[in-house]
């Protein structure tokens, strides 16, 4: 092959050069031949495959380079300086595009220098070397002055004009291309400068929004700018801006403002809850919702604002216990109201929980912690856990009592009760007071339905555990299996001939470890009650011989017929107050010392049951003197000429203030829970501070009930008397575990 020289080689180059300068410009200029390029890479091969020094691979890397750079020189750069604005936006479109074309064509010419030249001396591509070239000598000429139109006209569509989008995304596409990979051109030239006219911009709109429109407004037209600045985003923006302008416009529209915003007096979010505007706390969600800490001061106002409405309700129960306290049962009456209002309170901001704060956590917890503060408020002395626990005793009796609710709503009603009980810190109160109601239900059959007391047990076990319910659960199981022994005894007395006992018995068979304690005594029986107790015994024997019974006589109740000189009344009494009428089948007058003596009571207990005979409603017995109280002087007759339209009535007890004895019994198991609970922990640890003993022992037992500090080291001193504990001799402040 002949040799070529270089400038009669690059002269075949050049007519190729040219035609691609004309192409590009748009001059007339028919397309390239496929004989036409193969001639032009033919030519570079020739070139590059000559043995030096004919070799002129690398005059031609550097005419490649200086071909694109004259090309800037004389023909791009000229264009665009003599443009402005739009019009230079358009021009710059242009060139870039026209510059990847000349970059792709000429690569194709000289083809064969990428593909053994270049990679063995490590110079740059063609490719890049072109690329750079506009690089340097046309975009950092005049990349600011774009950026500055650009923003030109992002602020004329902010401002509701009409733009050419597709303009702009072509302009980025030059910033982004520019980078040769690399994101650090478009975020240094175009988007710092964009984001910081962005804050600008929202910062002067903020302003001017925040003196005149109301929260709901102002949250309006920040939830469409944001809408439109994500349009923005997608229509001509890089992706990777998205984040950051987000960021910028919510910095400006909504973190500045947000105190002012979110505590308007007037239209802010306690306006909104007051005035139940979901719609417009549900946008205020999702406005704050991404913004780090941005829900807290809302979470606190709505926390704020339940707390408010809770205690109102509180100070309202308070307030009508105190002015019905002379009427009976109105005390008990409101509580009922107090529940069923907070059960309602509950329902509502649960919905805005679930609705508008879309179950997030820090409503939850606020919402947690607003009826912690006012369902542990006690209400005329009574705690809120003897309240919840009379409600719940009120809808489980028959009849519903005053909540006549539906079989199907009392499920739901249930359901909420228990929700409530999360926020008593007193669960074990609670228990207690739960246990005797449910006892006095389940004994004196006044239970609605055995379906739904098992069902708020199984309620109670899923929130607190097995150890909460199984007393209660062992109570409800006891009165399943009396009612079968029952029928057991009836057989028995049916079979045994001998065994006449000439009244009904019904006798109820509890497991001691199950019921609350009661008070015993040893009555002594009429005879009648005697025969029927000596039978249950007999039978009873045959049924165990591994169980001692013991009478409780303070739950029993009796039916007896009173022959007063009218007409015949069947009298519903307790079994003292029987045993005390009674005793006037044989005797016409008896002294209060005799009647004392014939049944072996305490002085207590015979003055409540004479007082309820003779001094109250139904006055049984006459008593001389005369007079509202009992004394051990007193003398009693049977009243033949009482009277009353009923044929039935029943006979009350004057009632026993059972709280205080409650309250000593859960005192009691407390200081029992908090001593297992320090060894508990110390048996694990072995050495542990006092600190640190303390404040487990509190989160040991919280789920039950705060205990006191002052108590939890009452108990400590308590464990280290006993030698459970001992003080570490080198730091006091230190326990030690005696095993």
């Amino acid at each position: 092959m002949k040799s070529i020289e270089f400038e009669q080689g690059w002269s075949v180059m050049e007519t190729g050069v040219a035609k691609l300068s004309r192409i590009l410009e748009e001059l007339p200029e028919p397309p390239f031949l496929p004989e036409e390029y193969m001639n032009q890479y033919t030519t570079i091969y020739n070139m590059c495959i000559q043995k030096p020094p004919l070799d002129y691979s690398q005059q031609l890397y550097d005419k490649y380079s200086e071909v694109i750079a004259t090309y800037n020189k004389d023909t791009v750069l000229p264009s665009l300086r003599n443009k402005f604005d739009e019009y230079m936006l358009k021009e710059l479109v242009k060139r870039w595009g026209n510059n990847k074309v000349l970059v792709r064509w000429l690569s194709r010419f000289f083809d064969y220098l990428d593909r053994y030249y270049i990679p063995r001396r490590a110079l740059p591509s063609l490719n890049v070397a072109g690329m750079k070239s506009f690089c340097d000598m046309v975009y950092q000429e005049v990349q600011s002055k774009a950026k500055d139109a650009v923003l030109a006209l992002i602020h004329k569509e902010r401002e509701g004009q009409q733009i050419d989008r597709a303009l702009l995304k072509n302009v980025i596409d030059v910033y982004v291309g520019n980078g040769m990979g690399q994101m650090e051109k478009y975020e240094e030239d175009f988007e710092s400068f964009f984001l910081e006219d962005t804050a600008s911009y929202y910062s002067c709109k903020a302003s001017k929004w925040i003196q005149g429109d109301s929260c709901p407004d102002y949250m309006l037209k920040s939830e469409e700018c944001l809408k439109k600045e994500k349009e923005r985003v997608s229509h001509y923006l890089h992706v990777a801006t998205e984040p950051k302008l987000i960021e910028k416009v919510q910095n400006e529209l909504l973190v500045v403002v947000a105190k002012r915003l979110i505590e308007n007096e007037n239209s802010g979010c306690r306006a909104l809850l007051r005035d139940d505007k979901m719609g417009d706390l549900s946008r205020m969600y999702r406005l704050y919702h991404p913004i780090l800490l941005g829900l807290d001061p809302v979470a606190d106002l709505f926390k704020q604002h339940v707390t408010a409405e809770g205690n109102a309700l509180i100070k309202q129960a308070a307030d009508a216990a105190t002015n019905q306290a002379a009427s009976s049962g109105g005390v008990q009456v409101q509580d009922q109201v107090l529940i069923r209002k907070l059960i309602e309170l509950h329902d509502k901001y649960m919905v805005y929980v679930e609705e508008c704060f879309q179950q997030h956590s820090l409503f939850h917890k606020a919402l947690k912690e607003a009826f912690e503060v006012f369902c542990n408020k006690p209400v005329a002395g009574a705690s809120s856990a003897e309240i919840l626990a009379t409600y719940c005793d009120n809808i489980l009796k028959k009849g519903g009592g005053t909540e006549k609710l539906r079989d199907e709503a009392l499920e739901e009603t249930l359901e909420k009760v228990v929700k409530l009980l999360v926020y008593i810190s007193d669960k074990d109160l609670f228990a207690e007071f739960y246990r005797k109601k449910q006892a006095r239900r389940l004994l004196f059959d006044r239970s609605g339905s055995e379906d739904l007391e098992k069902s708020i047990l199984l309620k109670f076990k899923e929130l607190l555990g097995g150890q909460f319910t199984s007393k209660m659960e062992g109570m409800v199981t006891d009165i399943t299996l009396a009612k079968d022994n029952q029928i057991s005894f009836e057989e028995y007395l049916s079979t045994n001939t001998n065994t006449k006992l000439g009244i009904d018995l019904t006798v109820t068979v509890l497991t001691t470890g199950f019921w609350p304690s009661y008070k015993t005594s040893d009555l002594n029986l009429p005879s009648e009650m005697v025969n029927c107790i000596e039978a249950f015994k007999a039978f009873y024997a045959t049924k165990t011989k591994h169980r001692r019974l013991s009478w409780i006589y303070s739950l029993g109740t009796c039916h007896i017929s009173g022959k007063f000189d009218q007409k015949t009344i069947e009298l519903i009494v307790s079994t003292y107050q029987a045993a005390v009428l009674l005793l006037f089948n044989n005797t016409e007058r008896l002294t209060y010392t005799e009647i004392l003596e014939q049944l072996n009571l305490s002085h207590e207990d015979l003055v409540r049951l004479l007082h309820s005979l003779s001094c109250l409603k139904y006055k049984i017995l006459t008593k001389e003197p005369m007079s509202r109280s009992i004394s051990k002087t007193d003398t009693f007759e049977f009243n033949a000429k009482f009277t009353d339209k009923m044929r039935r009535i029943k006979v009350p007890l004057p009632p026993m203030d059972e709280r205080k004895k409650v309250i000593e019994d859960v005192d009691k198991d407390r200081r029992y829970a908090i001593d297992a609970a320090l060894v508990r922990i110390m048996k694990s640890r072995k050495v542990l501070g006092h600190q640190q003993l303390v404040s487990e022992c509190v989160e040991h037992l919280s789920k039950m009930f705060k205990p006191d500090i002052k108590l939890i080291k009452k108990r400590i001193e308590d464990l280290i008397s006993r030698e459970y504990l001992e003080r570490d001799s080198e730091n006091p402040n230190n326990f030690k575990y005696l095993a």
